[in-house]
């Protein structure tokens, strides 16, 4: 018989893992409390698919387990230097661009950025230019160029 006929319910192709970044796993407090609360979930989901029997749930899970626990266990929590005037990893700095458009951005962990929400991974072009620059910097920004006018 064809192995085309053959019912494999039972199999699941193994899932490949999550890329982990080679970068240092940078995070602030809330980036932290991000990871831990998905790390949570993922027990939470592994724990479901192995009560349910199911294999295609129990290897994502298991996929999302093996990634969080990772990134868990390489964090490492910064805080901000009050006494550093210059763009530092978790502070929020805003620009204006050279088309007037003014934009803040929050400098966090990879796992925490959503440029959509304002936060920007340090390893980000953006975020690499702007650490260590200070108020009235202009900086390389996309296409163009961006000053600094706020640090918080």
């Amino acid at each position: 018989m064809s192995r085309a006929f053959v019912n494999e319910d039972h199999f699941v192709e193994g899932l490949p893992d999550r890329p982990v970044s080679d970068h240092p796993n940078l995070v602030t407090e809330n980036g932290l409390r991000l990871i831990e609360a998905a790390l949570q979930a993922a027990r939470r989901d592994y724990g479901e698919a192995q009560a349910a029997g199911d294999r295609g749930a129990l290897a994502g899970a298991g996929r999302d387990l093996r990634y969080w626990s990772a990134r868990r266990a390489s964090a490492e929590i910064v805080s901000i230097n009050p006494d550093n005037a210059a763009v530092q990893f978790g502070n929020t700095v805003t620009i204006v661009r050279d088309d007037g458009r003014e934009q803040s951005f929050a400098i966090v962990g990879e796992d925490e950025a959503d440029p959509a929400s304002g936060t920007i991974s340090h390893v980000s072009p953006l975020a690499r230019a702007l650490l260590g620059k200070r108020v009235g910097d202009v900086v390389r920004a996309g296409q163009g160029e961006a000053e600094i006018i706020a640090i918080k």
